[in-house]
């Protein structure tokens, strides 16, 4: 049961246009026809390498996809070329250890008990997906079904199964045309085939279906402005751009109150300083909302603890009703590890975090905040990228998701799109509305069929403003989650039990 270990060879190449064609699918590039089957080169030669190929096909879609991870660090998190550069390289093979993973346990099983990759692969891709979203963190950026975002109604079925019901299908379907290709000749092949044909067709029927009813409307309506203030992230912690950055979002405001909204929202950290405490910049902002008569939630650092040795930080989210007053805060729950805290940090103690701030911020904890007898979810940043908080959220009674973030770390590259187009699945999933400021864009107000009803430009001073529907449908997925990814899961561990039993049996 030795793994192939990576080396360089003509079988290669083909996984590694694999990779290619599947990075093409996602945004900037957005070609999401690829996807349907731009895992077929990698598949073709899957059993000559079982583990390399897999292996090779990661490492150019995951360096392919993540490469604005070097703007990040470089330009924005101040460490030296070489050193993001290896950071960079560890994450990427880290993460295509996933892809290796599923295709050496497909090509094993296919060994040991004539298991077709066909039957197997969907299965322990769904199943390496999910553990790469809870592993060290989790880091599920990037899944397969992601790159749908553009087609409706492939992914409508997001309220059930997830996103992962999208990366099953798109997956089978590569299977089906590689068997095609390879054994067309086997009945097998051709049952496996027509098993896929009627498993698309009742996946994209069930989106056309979805489509046809009205799933955006809602009885009960509140008009947002979302305010995108395009504060450079070098200038954003400067404390002599204070009074400028504060003022321009107070003209902003000032700007989106003649639209008469009834909230107005401040992207993640939009004041560089703790908002609740009463100086001169707070008061300024305390006072907007009795000008506009709109409520107000605003992305600040908090704290709690009076001395060095009991205070906790926090990357939070203040709601002030229209008379000023102070009704909640919300605190992000999924911190960003070596971004917002170190993990282990006694052990790597010598890593220093990639943004400035106040110090290790803590974990918060679920909690919707009321506006006129609904409930807003706050998902902070990157907290969008986790199915099972804005699940959690919307389960918690949340009518409202509104997702704060500082997307300026990356700069103009493809990353605010594809962190925009993950933010469209957590609407799908629970058919809520969802509304987004980010700091330099994209600012969107997305419905709970998936659609992008309004958007913003990157670096431009922005204001958005909209009416969002009240109230979520409670959904397959709401009420159970990633089921689907569970039993994938679950499936993979008995395989993998199974090819252990053979072994050691043998």
């Amino acid at each position: 049961m030795r793994l192939d270990l990576p080396r360089l060879d003509k079988v290669l190449i083909l996984p590694v246009i694999s990779g290619i064609l599947l990075s093409l699918a996602f945004p900037l590039g957005d070609l999401y026809p690829l996807a349907w089957f731009g895992l077929v080169p990698m598949l073709l030669v899957m059993k000559k390498r079982p583990f390399a190929s897999g292996f090779a096909s990661g490492i150019a879609f995951f360096a392919s996809t993540l490469y604005w991870l070097n703007i990040v660090m470089t330009t924005y998190g101040g460490m030296a070329l070489l050193f993001s550069l290896l950071a960079y390289l560890f994450l990427v093979v880290y993460l295509a250890g996933y892809f290796g993973l599923a295709t050496w346990l497909a090509c094993r099983l296919q060994r040991e008990f004539s298991v077709p990759s066909l039957v197997s692969l969907p299965v322990l891709w769904v199943a390496a997906e999910y553990l790469r979203g809870l592993l060290l963190t989790g880091f599920p950026w990037a899944l397969l079904g992601y790159s749908q975002q553009n087609f409706a109604a492939a992914i409508q079925s997001a309220d059930v199964t997830g996103v992962y019901g999208v990366s099953f299908l798109l997956v089978a379907v590569n299977c089906a045309l590689a068997a095609l290709l390879l054994s067309r000749h086997d009945k097998r092949t051709w049952a496996g085939v027509a098993l896929v044909v009627l498993m698309t067709i009742s996946h994209i029927g069930y989106g056309f279906f979805r489509l046809s009813e009205d799933l955006d409307r809602r009885s009960e309506q509140l008009k947002v402005s979302l305010v995108q203030g395009n504060i450079d992230q070098k200038q954003k912690w400067d404390a002599g751009y204070r009074e400028a950055n504060i003022n321009k979002y107070v003209h902003l405001s000032e700007y989106a109150a003649q639209q008469s909204p009834q909230l107005i929202v401040w992207p993640e950290a939009a004041t560089p300083f703790y908002l609740q405490e009463n100086s001169q910049f707070s008061t300024l902002v305390k006072q907007l909302p009795e000008k506009t008569g709109a409520y107000f939630l605003i992305g600040s650092p908090a704290y709690e603890g009076t001395s060095a040795a009991t205070v906790r930080y926090f990357n939070s989210a203040f709601l002030l009703g229209p008379d000023g007053a102070m009704i909640g805060r919300s605190d992000k729950i999924h911190l960003v590890p070596f971004g917002e805290y170190v993990p282990l940090a006694s052990i790597l103690f010598f890593i220093d975090k990639l943004v400035v701030g106040v110090g290790d911020f803590s974990a918060g904890s679920v909690s919707p905040l009321p506006v006129d007898g609904q409930s807003l979810g706050v998902l902070v940043c990157y907290e969008v990228i986790f199915p099972e908080l804005a699940r959690a959220y919307v389960a918690g009674g949340a009518g409202l998701l509104v997702n704060l973030t500082n997307d300026a770390w990356f700069g103009r590259s493809a990353a605010p799109y594809q962190h925009l187009a993950m933010a469209r699945f957590r609407a799908i999933e629970n058919r809520v509305w969802l509304a987004r400021a980010a700091n330099t864009g994209v600012s969107a107000v997305i419905s709970p069929s998936g659609r992008i009803i309004a958007s913003s430009p990157l670096f431009e001073d922005r204001v958005l403003t909209n009416r969002v529907g009240l109230g979520a449908d409670k959904t397959f997925y709401t009420r159970f989650g990633d089921v689907f990814a569970w039993g994938c899961l679950l499936v993979s561990c008995l395989l993998g039990c199974g090819l252990l039993y053979r072994r050691f049996a043998s």
